[in-house]
């Protein structure tokens, strides 16, 4: 019994376990990949369009599988702050971008989040179900190395 309990601990990580980042640079890489792809989309495009929300999944996924397991909670909350956060730079600086152009912020915001709302819900649905996979492999199957 010692051998396999030996040879289990002796295998590489799983994709369920390779985050070990902490939530800080996570989060701070999340939200600068965040803004470039949001330039990225105003400066190929006239507003905010599929490219940023396509991103906004991809990146929502990455901080998912990137952090370590004691931060889940930081990431967990990351996808609607996030696109919060972006619309409310956008709201205040370039109205048009994600609404009339003589919307005021608060109503530039708001539009901005209800046009990306599919974004939000499968980016935060996504983080969310591999957060919750990823910690149910880490409870089942601990390792003696586990920071």
């Amino acid at each position: 019994m010692g051998r396999v309990s030996s040879v289990l601990h002796d295998r590489p990580p799983t994709l369920w376990e390779e985050g070990r980042q902490p939530a800080h640079e996570v989060i701070a890489l999340a939200v600068a990949l965040l803004l470039t792809a949001t330039v990225l989309d105003l400066v190929l495009s006239a507003g905010l369009g599929l490219f940023y929300d396509l991103a906004f999944v991809t990146i929502c996924v990455g901080v998912a599988l990137q952090v370590r397991p004691e931060d889940f909670f930081a990431v967990g909350v990351l996808p609607p702050l996030a696109m919060l956060l972006v619309a409310l730079l956008l709201g205040v600086s370039e109205p048009g971008s994600i609404a009339r152009p003589d919307d005021g912020f608060v109503q530039a915001t708001v539009s901005g989040l209800a046009g990306h709302a599919l974004a939000l819900v499968f980016g935060y649905a996504a983080c969310l179900a591999l957060l919750g996979m990823r910690r149910s492999f880490v409870v089942r199957h601990p390792r003696d190395d586990a920071r």
